[in-house]
């Protein structure tokens, strides 16, 4: 049996991906246990989803702190007290400082709404319409100080089709968003990914480019 991975997740939002991690952690198929969820927005979804799950959570207002980097010092150090090994951000809409994050490369991914390095930022299902695409997709990458930016570790595709507009598309798009994060998460915790230097490591061998979800395979 693979140990459990200790995990920790900062979400923002509705917690969507959150759900899907607690999920198949409940369905017994991802080896995880969770040790903080915590948000910048004390009302978030996410840490109401957390709490009834019975999962430690924390809620930090950036308001509170003198500066950006005071913030994500505190609430960094906060995460490395739980003890986690994996952090995740599920819709943490937030740009981290460099120094915070430092410590958690290689250890730190992040699920993106787009076929990066397509479209980083906001905005990813408007601008793959606006840019005449004719796939959309979603990549998890390792976290690094430059905005998604950091070496991706996995995508999945999506073809647009006729009538497509930006709430249909991210409709579309977020069960296999899920579905990439959770298999990703699985891989980390089965020991068949890391990160070495900037390169991707997938079962001992670096990647030339990233892995495709077919299904609920990485490729």
């Amino acid at each position: 049996m693979i140990p459990s991975l200790r995990l920790a997740v900062l979400a923002s939002g509705r917690g969507s991906n959150l759900a899907a991690l607690v999920a198949a952690r409940n369905a017994g198929s991802l080896p995880v246990e969770f040790s903080l969820v915590a948000s910048d927005k004390s009302a978030a979804p996410a840490l109401q989803l957390a709490e009834r799950s019975d999962i430690a959570t924390l809620a930090l207002s950036p308001d509170d702190f003198a500066s950006r980097q005071a913030f994500d010092l505190e609430l960094f150090r906060r995460v490395a007290a739980c003890g986690a090994e994996l952090l995740v951000l599920a819709g943490f809409m937030r740009i981290i400082d460099a120094q915070a994050l430092a410590p958690w490369v290689g250890r730190m991914i992040n699920i993106h709404p787009s076929l990066l390095p397509k479209y980083r930022g906001l905005h990813t299902h408007r601008r793959a319409l606006a840019a005449g695409d004719d796939e959309h997709g979603a990549s998890v990458h390792y976290v690094t100080a430059e905005l998604d930016g950091g070496p991706v570790i996995a995508q999945v595709r999506l073809p647009i089709e006729t009538g497509d507009d930006e709430q249909r598309l991210a409709q579309r798009l977020l069960p296999l968003e899920h579905r990439l994060l959770v298999t990703v998460v699985e891989a980390i915790a089965a020991n068949r990914l890391a990160l070495t230097g900037q390169n991707v490591v997938f079962d001992g061998r670096p990647l030339d480019r990233p892995l495709q979800l077919r299904g609920e395979r990485l490729l």
